[in-house]
């Protein structure tokens, strides 16, 4: 056990960090004292190795050592131990007369082993000394680190205080500054101050001869005297001045006196520093803190150095006020001997001489006034009465030019209204389809003609307006075309996504170009009647063919942005538009293909003859085969058909039979070759059988073009699609600049514009109170969504999107709804977590009033879809100042491109992009813009009105459909020809 004790003891030394100088010494005097031991007692091992043998093995050897030295240390004592554990395990201690032992230790050797355990020669005083050798290094270590935290300490103090002396300096420094630019102020009042004495002098001699007529001598009332009393009252104040700034500048030089003090003791602190360095090195310990604290002071003695130079040149400024009191007293000479001449040459007689003389002069001077009054106000009445001539005049003039608008002047709801009526006589049977035809084109033409006749037959019976109408009729070409829109959506009126504003942006734009624009639209119970101020019934009723036999449809009209629509209403039982929603219901199928059959029909029937009719999306795509299959064998075959697929993701899938409702062939239109889905041969898909029946198909942008042309994103017509290669086109959508327009928009809260920017932060300011989120950190951005919250929109990103602007420090506002149960109530939860919440805020809802306020009020704007044909919400939210955050995908690729990408012309970059649909791409899109934003605000600034000024108008578009449709109509008449 006494072995067992001595590598406790020294596994112990070891590990409280006595010196290698020391260890290895004792550990080979020992090493020599045991086998010495193992060699005298060999004997009574071999008799008792059997009984001591497991409790020798028992005992519990400290062989893990924690120390600071290197790897040889810790291999000698590991040696050491396992030295002394075979020992312990093989031979029985006897104890030496020179060692002393306690009884208790003595005592419990004896009970355990039943024999007197002698212990080893070894000399327990080096033993004691050792360990309090090793306390005392302990000691001393533990000295050092206390001295070392005190000097760290002590260090961070005088940091403090140095800063402290620094930020005073930088004070004293700036009213330095604004002291040189007052002595530079009064240097230049001195030196008007000398201008106008000169001009006194000067002008002495002519202000004796006016002044000598009103004022004596030594009266104190006389402007010249008065301007020398103020004069005089001005040095005082200079002199106050100057001597005030030498008393500062002597402030000055005792900060320079502080400042070389503080450089000494910055000194002293370095040489300091630098020996607590090397002390705390040969103990051992890490001063990397203290490296970076010795940085810290050194920049912080560049910045003193810096200081010193400042106030040198700001001594050498100060100085300049003193050279002027040279100046200073000569002027004041100057100015004694100039009030000593006034006084001798004012003369008390001279002025009442020429007081007498100014007088008489005066009198005279007035009665010429009065002369000249009396002729005035006579031409005054003159004047006046021939003006009033004049104004009645161009009263009348106005009146007359009023009650004869100009064409130019009107709005196209007037043309509009027109046709309408034209339209309305037709399908009446009060006029001949060759009569229809000619006012329809005088119409199209804004001829004056028919202007005017329709401007004096306002008042008149419907009778009497037919006849004078009539009078017009002739038959003349026209130069634009003649294009019908048949649709399930038109915003305003009847919007459920981007469909409806490209019916409305894309028909006004074609109409600016002079075409002939007319929409059709089924009349839904839902629609937004507001939107239509002038519908009214048409007294006809068109009946179309459905289930084998036919029903009758009321048709409705008006104007909706300028454009005239007609509206279907069906009288059909099933009451397929009187649903209280657009979409959604299980016999869509029907229901739109019904509407399709008597759109061509209400075309038939009013004996319009267009250059182009264009249908959108799957339910309108019934027109396609319609048209050719049915309508053109009747003669309504005048018409190019154009179809635009604005999401391959609906594509109209339903059982063949159903097909045979609208009148078509099933036998023949369920072929590979036309209506036949790809997928399942017992069904038929629309928007195939519109592709393979159009002459012109289209979607809504470019790259969309290119991926439904592979398997994943053609949804199962890529094959078809790359059949009809040669009339297939992607063209970029538009938006309606006249309705998403910052500085007319009645919704948002302060109209702005790229020019002047202020009223953006106002929304801004005006959202938050409006939604309770904390508006006192104006530094925060605001990141904004509005969209429908289903797969494609990336609900999962933009689900991530919120958290992560809260951990970027920004504010999230979400605007809009899911049809999906599943993921409404999971946005409805998300919702209730952060409705107290100060930076968050979800509405789950359409509000189209509030989505203007959001577009104007955010800075940036969240769009991750999973694939994206077109979108219209980035355009819309540069055109209001918001930087878009956009996947690299469909429509979004075409028209967001990142700053950071060189590859991009500077000035087409608009936005932060990211590639991979999960969360570490649009983290990576994110941090970037809130890094932009945070570190570059003059340079987001500069994004902002970059972006506000793209041109996301349809004009470029409208010319891109209209060459399609010219090109295809030349086809058509000159294959006619042939």
């Amino acid at each position: 056990m006494a072995s067992g004790a001595c590598s406790l003891v020294f596994a112990r030394g070891v590990s409280w960090g006595i010196p290698r100088a020391v260890r290895v010494p004792i550990a080979c005097r020992s090493l020599a004292v045991f086998c010495k031991m193992r060699h005298r007692h060999l004997s009574s091992q071999q008799k008792r190795q059997q009984s001591k043998r497991a409790s020798w093995e028992q005992l519990p050897v400290n062989t893990n050592t924690q120390s600071h030295s290197d790897s040889n240390e810790e291999d000698s004592s590991a040696d050491f131990s396992n030295v002394v554990q075979k020992t312990d395990g093989e031979s029985e201690v006897n104890s030496q007369p020179d060692v002393a032992v306690s009884s208790i230790e003595e005592s419990n050797i004896v009970i355990e082993n039943e024999a007197r355990v002698e212990h080893p020669s070894i000399h327990l005083e080096d033993l004691i000394a050792l360990i309090r050798n090793a306390e005392k290094n302990i000691l001393l270590l533990n000295q050092a680190r206390v001295h070392a935290l005190e000097e760290i300490d002590k260090i961070l103090s005088d940091k403090a205080a140095l800063q402290a002396e620094i930020n005073f300096l930088e004070m004293k420094l700036a009213e330095t500054d604004a002291r040189i630019k007052l002595a530079a102020q009064e240097k230049i009042n001195v030196e008007l101050l000398g201008d106008q004495f000169e001009k006194l002098k000067f002008e002495m001699p002519a202000r004796d001869s006016i002044e000598e007529g009103k004022y004596g001598a030594f009266d104190c009332k006389s402007p010249l005297v008065l301007e020398l009393n103020a004069l005089g009252a001005e040095n005082i104040l200079l002199k106050d001045d100057i001597q005030t700034l030498r008393l500062k500048l002597s402030d000055i030089n005792e900060i320079e006196k502080r400042v070389s003090s503080l450089e000494n003791e910055y000194s002293l602190l370095d040489s300091s520093l630098m020996e607590l360095q090397s002390q705390l090195t040969n103990a051992q310990v890490d001063f990397s803190k203290l490296d970076s604290l010795q940085h810290e002071c050194r920049a912080l003695s560049d910045k003193v150095e810096n200081l010193q130079a400042l106030f040198n040149r700001a001594s050498k400024g100060l100085n300049v006020p003193s050279l002027d009191l040279q100046q200073y007293d000569e002027l004041q000479k100057k100015v004694n001997k100039l009030e000593a001449a006034m006084t001798e040459k004012f003369l008390y007689e001279k002025f009442h001489h020429y007081e007498g003389i100014l007088q008489q002069k005066i009198e005279s001077f007035e009665e010429r006034l009065q002369v000249i009054y009396e002729e005035t106000h006579s031409e005054i009445l003159l004047f006046q009465e021939s003006v009033k001539q004049f104004g009645d005049k161009i009263i009348e003039e106005s009146e007359k030019k009023l009650e004869e608008p100009s064409l130019e002047n009107l709005p196209w709801e007037f043309w509009s209204r027109l046709l309408v009526l034209i339209d309305s006589w037709l399908l009446e049977k009060k006029i001949s389809p060759s009569d229809a035809k000619s006012l329809r084109e005088l119409t199209w033409k804004k001829d004056a003609r028919i202007r005017d006749t329709y401007l004096a037959c306002m008042s008149k019976s419907d009778h009497e307006k037919l006849a004078t109408f009539l009078k017009l009729t002739s038959s003349r070409a026209s130069k634009g075309m003649h294009i019908i829109h048949i649709a399930a959506e038109m915003a305003p009126v009847a919007k459920v996504g981007g469909l409806g504003d490209v019916v409305s942006g894309l028909g006004k734009a074609l109409q600016r170009k002079e075409h002939l624009v007319e929409v059709i639209l089924p009349k839904y119970d839902c629609m937004q009647y507001d939107h239509v101020p002038d519908l009214k019934a048409l007294d006809v009723v068109i009946e179309s063919y459905f289930d084998g036999r036919l029903f009758k449809n009321k048709i409705w009209a008006g104007t909706v942005e300028g454009l005239p629509v007609y509206f279907i209403e069906p009288h059909h039982p099933a009451k397929f538009f009187w649903r209280g929603k657009y979409y959604g219901e299980h016999d869509d199928f029907k229901r739109f293909s019904f509407f399709s059959r008597a759109a061509l029909e209400l075309l038939y029937q009013s004996g319009k003859r267009p250059d182009i009719i264009h249908c959108h999306d799957w339910q309108t795509a019934f027109v396609a085969p319609l048209y050719w299959d049915i309508y053109a064998t009747k003669g309504l075959n005048s018409a190019r058909i154009c179809f635009t697929c604005h999401n391959f993701e609906h594509q109209g899938t339903a059982p063949a039979s159903e097909l045979a409702s609208c009148g078509l062939d099933v036998h023949q239109m369920n072929r590979p070759d036309r209506m036949q889905d790809n997928s399942a041969h017992d069904k038929v898909n629309t928007v195939k059988g519109a592709i393979v029946f159009s002459n012109i198909v289209t979607t809504v942008s470019p790259t969309y073009a290119q991926e439904v042309c592979t398997a994943e994103g053609g949804r199962g017509l890529h094959q078809t699609l790359k059949s009809c290669s040669k009339k297939f086109v992607g063209i970029l959508n538009g938006i309606d600049i006249d309705a998403w327009n910052p500085s007319t928009d009645k919704y948002i809260s302060v109209q702005y514009s790229a020019d002047d920017l202020r009223g953006k932060a106002e929304n801004k300011d005006a959202i938050r109170e409006q939604l309770k989120l904390s508006w006192s950190e104006g530094s925060r951005p605001l990141v904004g969504c509005i969209t429908r919250l289903v797969p494609q929109k990336g609900v999962h990103l933009i689900r991530h999107a919120i958290y992560r602007t809260v951990e970027l420090g920004g504010q999230f506002v979400l605007l809009g709804s899911s049809p999906v149960p599943h993921i409404q109530r999971e946005f409805e939860d998300i919702a209730k977590h952060f409705q107290n919440h100060s930076h968050v805020r979800l509405l789950l809802r359409y509000d189209d009033a509030l989505s203007h306020l959001i577009y104007a009020a955010s800075d940036m704007f969240i769009i991750p879809s999973m694939f994206e044909p077109c979108g219209l919400t980035q355009m819309i939210a540069m055109r209001y100042g918001s930087v878009p955050i956009a996947r690299k995908t469909g429509g979004l690729n075409d028209s967001v491109f990142d700053v950071d990408d060189n590859m991009i012309p500077v000035q087409y970059q608009n936005g932060f992009t990211f590639v991979t649909p999960d969360e570490q791409g649009l983290n990576s899109a994110m941090e970037r813009a809130f890094q932009y934003y945070i570190k570059n605000p003059k340079s987001w600034q500069q994004l902002v009105q970059k972006d506000m000024r793209m041109d996301f108008s349809w004009d470029s578009s409208a010319s891109q459909y209209e060459e399609l449709y010219e090109k295809s109509v030349a086809r058509a008449r000159a294959a006619a020809r042939v």
